[in-house]
């Protein structure tokens, strides 16, 4: 990692005041920028994210999946927790907080879109930032690489139906256009794009070729978050400063989905025998959350001043710091797992 990479978590902190000082300071900027929009999709928000999901997709390895079955524990755990545990404890936790122990406390009116936010995080899983946390913890880059593959292969399919399903429960109505659509722009392109300049990188000078394309595309993947950042913040400015408490509120459900999850995921390693190159990753990938993606689709289906779009920056907000947190006590207990 270069030195900027290693202090990512402070240019994101500073990225959010700049978004919040610029949203208040010149909301009719940020105003003509939500009006760019086609098929309920924002052009702006949407040009920053294939920046930043394109080189992901680039580094991702298919081929990697053959070696998946010489060790499928750290794998089935993590699609389990990511498929079929997280996006449905993440809409409980938020049916339960927002619109049954906070419901005096928030508008009624718009708790069905918060609520609605906190379901796309729930139901997207990390792509990206799984690879910091990672390296961070030590892990196996390899066996990280397979289980980001076979996340994504997944979303591909499983994303809509899953989101289409919780909303349906949470009667909240549900635009199959606008939410085919969104997996279309935000994992579909990107991932058949990424797939096809893997392989004419491959071809050209093999994995060094995807390495130093990869090394060369980088800035841009992290200027493509900054800038989302301050835009997802600007656009949300004088809700969050106006309504601090709010911010709060949306953050508990968020906060102990986080812990539950990667408790789960961690636990559920250790009395398996998994070692800890493997199963700090494969707890952090369902800890963490597909942001982009989830902020994308909620612009999307409600709009960019929506509760929903809110509740997926609130996801952006608290993320680093939990995740900075989780991978401190991954470090402090590598010494319980086998070697």
């Amino acid at each position: 990692m270069s030195r900027f990479e290693r202090w990512l978590t402070l240019w994101v902190g500073l990225c959010i005041l700049a978004g919040l000082v610029l949203g208040n300071l010149v909301p009719g900027v940020f105003a003509a920028m939500a009006r760019l929009e086609y098929a309920s999709v924002n052009l702006v928000v949407a040009v920053l994210i294939w920046a930043m999901v394109y080189p992901m997709m680039v580094a991702v390895d298919f081929g990697a999946l053959r070696a998946v079955g010489r060790r499928p524990k750290g794998l089935v755990i993590t699609l389990v927790v990511n498929w079929l545990i997280k996006p449905f404890t993440m809409a409980a936790l938020a049916v339960l907080f927002l619109d049954q122990l906070f419901r005096g406390l928030i508008d009624p009116a718009r708790a069905p879109e918060y609520i609605a936010g906190l379901i796309l995080l729930g139901a997207a899983p990390c792509t990206a930032m799984v690879f910091v946390w990672s390296q961070l913890t030590q892990g196996d880059p390899n066996y990280t690489l397979v289980q980001v593959s076979v996340n994504d292969l997944i979303m591909v399919v499983a994303f809509a139906p899953i989101v289409a399903l919780l909303l349906g429960v949470t009667d909240i109505s549900v635009p199959w256009a606008t939410l085919l659509l969104s997996v279309a722009l935000y994992i579909v392109i990107p991932l058949v794009a990424g797939s096809l300049t893997r392989r004419a990188l491959t071809r050209r000078g093999g994995e060094a070729a995807v390495r130093a394309f990869t090394r060369a595309v980088k800035p841009a993947s992290i200027a493509g978050l900054l800038l989302t950042v301050v835009l997802l913040f600007g656009f949300q400015a004088g809700t969050i400063i106006s309504q601090p408490f709010l911010i709060a509120l949306i953050a508990v459900p968020i906060l102990l989905q986080s812990y539950l999850i990667f408790a789960l995921g961690y636990a559920w390693a250790w009395a398996w025998g998994v070692p800890h190159r493997v199963a700090a990753p494969c707890a952090l990938i369902g800890t963490s959350n597909f942001f982009e993606l989830a902020v994308a689709v909620a612009i999307g289906l409600f709009g960019l001043n929506s509760g929903a779009a809110l509740a997926t920056v609130v996801g952006v907000l608290v993320e680093v710091p939990v995740m900075l947190s989780l991978v401190a006590f991954a470090n402090r207990t590598r010494a319980r797992f086998p070697a």
